[in-house]
């Protein structure tokens, strides 16, 4: 039996919230002082007006450590972790030391932490990879080797429809905040080999961004028909099909999934964000 862990800045399909060996481990946001469990609980829209009216943003914690050893507790003999890039949470550390902790007083699982380098339906990705190796008959170790190569290969894009977080972050200053959203300005942002963040392009308007996404994401994939693409969205469902529509353009896809944000996503890219991953 197997287990797959991914913490809630990864979003579960429908069919992994059915499924009993995949388990969400919550972050915990905080605005204003106000502390949000991002469980089943989570309110996105509630959670998007608060964020709107504070004047300092939001915040996240990651799990701790006794967070995950209760979800790595049960009859699974391995177990699959996948955790929000570690360039941008503590949640990969928090998981490495659940992990040695059960190992120094249980011998019966085998337990590795994947390091998403991603976030989002890109750790959904992941986690998705390592029950479809299990499934294939794959050895712990080959499960492993064929995950962390996946990760490797995975790339992760987004764009923002306004960059107010970030401002209150203290990642950008007020000028080029006001500058942006006067020109209708849009970053179109990906992840590092290592998990970070770089900027790939900007045009004006977000219908020429989402049409710039699709063309970047092309550039830097290879064998569409045997992948899945996976997009996230903020409170923006038709933008979000938009974006499927710009990539059903350019490359026939083993499937395409669309999926809404949970907390943590949501906090990042703010309303009406994207994320996509391949």
């Amino acid at each position: 039996m197997f287990k797959v862990i991914i913490d809630s800045c990864g979003e579960l399909f429908p069919e992994m919230l059915a499924d009993e060996r995949f388990v969400n481990v919550p972050l915990t946001l905080e605005v204003d002082g106000e502390v949000i469990m991002d469980d089943e609980s989570f309110d996105q829209l509630d959670f998007i007006r608060k964020v709107k009216a504070s004047p300092t943003g939001p915040k996240s914690s990651c799990p701790s450590p006794g967070k995950y050893l209760e979800a790595i507790q049960g009859e699974a003999d391995h177990v699959y972790i996948v955790t929000l890039s570690s360039e941008m949470s503590g949640s990969y550390n928090s998981a490495l030391t659940a992990k040695e902790m059960y190992e120094e007083e249980h011998e019966d699982k085998k337990i590795h932490v994947f390091d998403s380098r991603s976030a989002s339906v890109g750790q959904t990705l992941i986690g998705q990879k390592a029950a479809e190796c299990e499934e294939k008959g794959m050895s712990f170790g080959q499960v492993v080797e064929a995950v962390e190569a996946y990760i490797s290969q995975q790339h992760t894009f987004f764009v923002l429809e306004t960059l107010d977080t970030l401002r209150k972050n203290g990642r950008l200053s007020n000028f080029k905040e006001r500058i942006a959203n006067t020109l209708h300005i849009k970053q179109i942002m990906a992840a590092t080999d290592t998990g970070n963040i770089m900027k790939l392009a900007q045009v004006r308007g977000m219908g020429k961004a989402l049409s710039k996404m699709a063309d970047c994401m092309i550039e830097m994939t290879k064998n569409y028909g045997e992948k899945m693409l996976a997009i996230s969205h903020c409170n923006c469902l038709e933008r979000a099909l938009q974006l499927k529509k710009e990539v059903e353009k350019r490359a026939n896809f083993k499937q395409i999934k669309v999926i809404s944000m949970r907390g943590v996503s949501t906090m990042y890219a703010n309303d009406g964000g994207l994320i996509m991953v391949v």
